[in-house]
């Protein structure tokens, strides 16, 4: 896949580093050699970041024209508007079927293109408001991670463009990819797209020797037990109540929808790497039923898992 990453004068490294990295890691991995990223500036010449450093190694608006992905991973916090010649590459790219992704402040020239017209469109949620000024033909969402449109995707602040182009490895090249490169960067292997950008009232994350923690540690461990908020707030020694406001303050993410991301995590990379039967599968990560796992992966992928595991199979 060939994939162009856009570059202007001062970006911070920080942004234009997320897409190399983990882009460059598919190859790196070797789980698919043909991954290719590479950088480009609207005049193809090198451009000095915000730390002041000279970024030489670049291609024209060019690169553009056959890429299968074009990432433009910020943009300036003033937002001045996009010239003429960057909305065209957009729409153009968009146009012959390239995936567009805008991370952080870049959904701005993205949402500008008229592409997401019409559409939900997520950026940090700091400049959400001035951004959806400026952009007025896009809802945009301050709250969640990334929005994935298929054609389109937009992420929110900073890390989150890690989970963005986590995410676009997992839809590539299936979960079990995205998990090698995120275990081999050390980050999270997912994060739902609709999980809090931010989190009102600060809280460290769960001591693993707590009892947040332990019963984090019990229910991956157990995926095929009930997991009902009772169950997991009884082993935690907590009241319901105050066990899912924790829990929510800590993910992001009520107990049962993160159980069930993780029983759909568990569920995919077992579709990718192993025979068993789609029975087994739900059974084994505490779907109860197959009819079940089916209606819960159909509502999250759009597929089935027999056509899944034919797309996602390792043979």
């Amino acid at each position: 896949m060939r994939i162009a990453i856009h570059a202007f004068d001062g970006m911070t490294m920080f942004h234009l580093a997320t897409p190399l990295l983990v882009f460059g890691e598919v190859a790196r991995l070797d789980l698919a050699p043909d991954w290719e990223a590479k950088v480009f500036t609207e005049a193809g010449l090198p451009v000095r970041s915000a730390e002041g450093y000279v970024i030489s190694e670049v291609f024209g608006p060019e690169l553009a024209n056959d890429a299968d992905l074009v990432v433009f991973p910020s943009w300036l916090s003033e937002l001045p508007d996009p010239s003429e010649g960057l909305i065209r590459l957009v729409q153009q790219s968009h146009k012959r079927g390239a995936t567009i992704a805008g991370l952080c402040l870049g959904a701005y020239p993205v949402a500008r293109s008229g592409i997401l017209d019409g559409r939900t469109a997520v950026t940090h949620w700091n400049a959400a408001p001035a951004v959806a000024v400026k952009a007025h033909t896009v809802a945009f969402d301050d709250s969640a991670l990334y929005i994935d449109h298929g054609d389109v995707l937009t992420s929110a602040g900073t890390a989150s463009a890690l989970d963005a182009c986590l995410h676009i490895v997992r839809t590539r090249l299936g979960s079990a990819a995205a998990a090698a490169v995120a275990r081999h960067i050390v980050i999270a292997p997912h994060r739902e797209g609709d999980q809090a950008q931010y989190i009102a009232r600060p809280v460290q994350d769960p001591d693993m020797d707590g009892p947040l923690g332990r019963t984090i540690q019990w229910a991956l461990a157990n995926l095929d037990q009930d997991l009902e908020v009772e169950a997991m707030a009884a082993h935690a020694t907590m009241s319901k109540r105050n066990f899912t406001r924790r829990f929510k303050e800590i993910t992001g993410l009520s107990p049962a929808r993160w159980v069930l991301g993780r029983r759909l995590d568990d569920a995919r990379q077992l579709l990718e790497t192993t025979k068993w039967s789609i029975a087994r599968i739900a059974e084994s990560c505490g779907f109860g039923s197959a009819v079940t796992f089916r209606q819960n992966f159909i509502a999250a992928y759009s597929t089935t898992p027999t056509s899944y595991r034919s797309r996602f199979t390792n043979g």
